[in-house]
């Protein structure tokens, strides 16, 4: 039996990484060391073009890296012909809802507008893959359909962070969490862009190799691979580049009292400082007052409810700590320059 290698470098400073993927050839053709793969991706329409990109093309640069068919993939709609992303695209897909051949995982990637998009057909879809013994995972958006579903009760699932809002909201019975992607339950789910190819990664990488893996982020120009507990965004640290203990601890206590606000004065008082340290760190770090920005965290949490649900103006408003619709209707649209009512269903 005649065998090639496949050499792969990677250079860091002086150190050189040196990957060989074996194949193997008999009577000239090609054969697998390893089963292929089928990988099953139902496309929800507006589903994440970032996201899809960042599903298949791991998957196809493993292939190729590797010399060998590791992965073989295909799509499924609703109408088995079409599905468009938000970004207007169109993809043309393999299967409808009810020809899906068997696979060894299944993904719905969903985006923009995913509380509108669950049908009775889709959730049927995936119970029927649940008791066909298919392995089952959430792109982006997709773990709401999950939850609707029933799948996700008492265990952990990660989403777009833009979601996280309504998701809670709806879903207080799913352990949600902030990191991107979450592949130790029997449910995996990732939280949509990049963490999409993060995800494809850690699979790559338990199924071949943490060098296969390592190649493919090169070809990808990925060099920031984060596993599982990385957080979605960037911390109010980074993003501003303080590192005031007492802000992220302000900070923090604001973001957990959104439906119940308390006094910046209580706020200073439980970590430590005086109410006129507040104002001034609030001041150097973010140029606006803690009340100011304690307001801004509700209106934004807000403004993700009225896109993102279907839930009442009034509800919304209580939700996000203020007193009554009217008080909230005036505060939204000095801030924003829309009434909630308009707002409602659309991201503008």
């Amino acid at each position: 039996m005649a065998r090639c290698y496949f050499c792969y470098q990677r250079k860091y400073n002086l150190n050189t990484i040196k990957i060989r993927v074996e194949c193997n050839f008999k009577s000239g053709l090609l054969v697998h060391m390893d089963d292929t793969k089928h990988f099953v991706f139902i496309l929800v329409d507006e589903f994440s073009h970032i996201a899809f990109s960042c599903a298949v093309e791991p998957l196809r640069i493993a292939n190729l890296v590797s010399g060998k068919d590791l992965y073989k993939w295909s799509y499924v709609s609703e109408d088995g012909v079409s599905a468009a992303c938000s970004n207007g695209s169109v993809t043309l897909v393999h299967h409808s809802y009810g020809d899906i051949p068997k696979s060894d995982r299944l993904f719905v990637l969903s985006g923009i507008n995913v509380h509108k998009k669950v049908s009775g057909k889709l959730l049927a879809t995936l119970r029927r893959e649940r008791v066909r013994g298919t392995a089952l995972g959430a792109l982006c958006s997709g773990a709401h359909i999950f939850a609707k579903a029933g799948f996700l009760d008492g265990v952990q699932a990660a989403i777009h962070w833009e979601f996280h809002d309504s998701f809670m909201e709806e879903f207080p019975e799913v352990a949600l969490v902030r990191n991107v992607f979450v592949a130790d339950e029997k449910f995996i789910t990732a939280s949509g862009g990049t963490a999409t190819a993060d995800l494809m990664l850690h699979l790559i990488e338990n199924a071949h190799g943490h060098d296969l893996a390592v190649a493919v982020a090169d070809q990808m120009v990925y060099n920031a691979v984060r596993d599982a507990t990385a957080e979605q965004r960037v911390s109010l640290q980074s993003r501003h580049g303080m590192r005031n203990p007492h802000m992220a601890k302000a900070i923090q206590r604001m973001n957990d009292t959104l439906d119940a606000p308390i006094s910046p004065a209580l706020i200073a008082e439980e970590i430590g400082i005086s109410a006129r340290q507040l104002e001034r760190l609030f001041g150097k770090y973010l140029n606006c007052s803690p009340k100011k920005y304690y307001v801004e965290m509700r209106l934004e949490r807000a403004r993700n409810l009225l896109v993102q649900t279907d839930r009442s103006i009034t509800d919304i408003a209580l939700a996000c700590g203020f007193e009554s619709p009217g008080h909230f209707s005036r505060v939204y649209r000095a801030n924003f320059g829309v009434s909630p009512s308009l707002q409602q269903g659309k991201l503008t």
